[in-house]
């Protein structure tokens, strides 16, 4: 969700690529049905590690900031940064996934997840 929206609010002024401590999940089904209500397209996207963009050619150094939204994402990020000048900001959003029982509850915690990644981003990147 979040590359999406960093997308949606600053297009071709930023270059961001979302990354994990693993690759091989799905993207929620909940989060692209959030994600489309405010105009942004995850269908197509797809999950990957962070060996995986190094593995395509986008080394970590080239960034200046990575936002890490887990404690397990945050320890990868700085273990395989702590040779480089960047910056690793950690990012308490909440994790939606397996919040509420009806689609509806789910629908609104993916939908408070989304909202909260906007707002860091806005504030952030203004």
């Amino acid at each position: 969700m979040a590359e999406g929206i960093m997308k949606k609010l600053f297009g071709a002024q930023t270059y961001v690529q979302s990354v994990g401590v693993m690759n091989d999940l799905e993207i929620d089904g909940f989060a692209i049905a959030v994600c489309d209500e405010i105009g942004v397209e995850l269908s197509r996207h797809r999950s990957r590690s962070f060996e995986e963009m190094e593995e395509n050619g986008e080394a970590l150094s080239g960034f200046d900031v990575i936002v890490t939204l887990s404690p397990a994402s945050q320890r990868r990020a700085l273990e395989l940064t702590r040779y480089y000048h960047l910056t690793v900001e950690y990012w308490p959003i909440m994790d939606p996934t397996g919040i509420g029982e009806t689609r509806e509850q789910k629908l609104n915690s993916y939908r408070q997840t989304r909202d909260q990644l906007a707002d860091q981003l806005k504030q952030k990147w203004g």
